[in-house]
């Protein structure tokens, strides 16, 4: 029962380890010739501000403690280099008795990921920073700048653009660009 397809599957950690995880599996990904099988490994967490002895200083929340999301097309291999992750306890949705899980729905993701900034498609752009781009999409469709700024991880880009005479610097997704010929 091999996917060829990318899925969203959720992975269950021992709560805390979280980073550890998706450093780990990050790295174990290189390391075990994976990058065409395992893409984005996310910890769902939000920044909040908590103010303690009269200092206020901004801290990362775990949405969801115990749980790591990871993009991967599910094969026999991949399956078994993300679930003897150390860390990993497990995936959700799956049966036991060495059944591949259940991916996530396509809502379920877009849902989750918005809330964290991202987003669940994956582009394929090739650009680099110092190269000029036009926005596609969003309040600054139409407009060019220069990109200074590419965080592949989370797929987004921080381009300048000029707005009434100033630069400004803006954060867009890679499906918002699109490269300058």
């Amino acid at each position: 029962m091999e996917t060829a397809e990318k899925n969203w599957y959720v992975l269950h950690t021992y709560s805390g380890y979280e980073n550890k995880v998706k450093n780990n599996l990050d790295s174990r990904s290189i390391s075990m010739g994976m990058q065409d099988f395992i893409f984005r490994v996310v910890v769902p967490e939000e920044e909040e501000r908590e103010t303690k002895n009269g200092k206020e200083k901004i801290v990362k929340k775990n949405e969801f403690p115990g749980y790591v999301l990871v993009e991967m097309v599910m094969t026999d291999d991949s399956w078994y280099v993300v679930r003897n992750t150390p860390g990993v306890t497990g995936f959700i949705g799956s049966h036991g008795s060495g059944s591949k899980p259940t991916p996530l729905l396509p809502d379920e993701v877009d849902t989750v990921l918005r809330r964290l900034g991202m987003t669940s498609e994956h582009v394929d752009i090739d650009v680099e920073v110092g190269e000029f781009v036009t926005i596609t999409d969003g309040a600054f469709n139409g407009l060019t700048g220069k990109i200074t700024e590419i965080d592949d991880k989370n797929m987004k880009v921080k381009v300048d653009i000029d707005m009434f005479g100033r630069e400004t610097s803006t954060e867009l997704d890679l499906s918002q660009i699109a490269k300058i010929d």
